[in-house]
């Protein structure tokens, strides 16, 4: 009688992990800032068409690397839970722990239960009333979430450009020295898989940036035109 083929549990939650993470870093990298007005979004996007950062709620932003039709799935599922949670009870209801956490289940669901694990790792980032109240989620593909202070990089090489943000980055930056960290960052040699990379400047065109902006009671999220980020990065 043949014998049915055995794959380890262990093994299997590895390949799993092996795969997923495979195909979050052959995306183009996020990198989400706080600063002294708020928090700043910024990535290489030549697309106008499809959005890697986007708005969730009043003061909620969703940012996400890996497969577009994944992580869109997720983004639309988290509008409809802060909508639902907003008007059943209260908006002061809807916060980015709640979000995170709901992310948090359908990641880890889908990666112990499905054949395929969703290849995508996103950041939930509230705006709160100063910047230690400001808060950062990041979500992996298993859904594990960690507590992000000040900054957060995703994608692509995100390992070596996480000390290149780490070594410029400190509380109470403005947005224009904000901008051109983030932006420093995507464009560093750590950036590129070649070994003699040199630094180069992604035209303005091809970059994605938005804020939550503190200052902005009703609506935080506002999304930064080419003009605007070209008169930050040159101020």
């Amino acid at each position: 009688m043949t014998q049915p083929y055995y794959v380890s549990p262990e093994q299997l939650m590895k390949d799993r992990a092996d795969f997923a993470r495979k195909g979050i870093a052959r995306g183009r990298s996020v990198v989400v800032l706080g600063y002294q007005e708020g928090i700043v979004f910024v990535t290489e996007n030549p697309s106008r068409a499809l959005h890697k950062v986007s708005e969730i709620y009043a003061r909620i932003a969703f940012a996400a690397v890996g497969k577009y039709n994944e992580f869109e799935n997720l983004r639309v599922a988290g509008i409809r839970y802060a909508d639902l949670r907003g008007y059943s009870y209260d908006r002061t209801d809807v916060n980015a722990r709640g979000l995170a956490n709901a992310y948090a289940q359908t990641l880890g669901a889908v990666f112990t239960t499905e054949s395929k694990p969703l290849e995508v790792e996103i950041a939930v980032a509230e705006v709160g009333a100063d910047q230690d109240h400001d808060q950062i989620y990041r979500l992996s593909y298993d859904g594990s979430v960690t507590d992000e202070h000040g900054f957060v990089v995703m994608g692509g090489p995100a390992e070596n450009l996480g000390k290149v943000v780490a070594d410029g980055w400190r509380e109470g930056m403005s947005l224009t020295e904000a901008m051109r960290l983030g932006v420093g960052a995507l464009g560093s040699p750590e950036a590129q898989p070649e070994a003699d990379a040199q630094r180069r400047r992604i035209p303005v065109q091809a970059l994605e940036a938005a804020v939550l902006d503190r200052t902005r009671h009703r609506r935080a999220f506002r999304r930064l035109s080419p003009a605007r980020v070209d008169s930050l990065l040159n101020e």
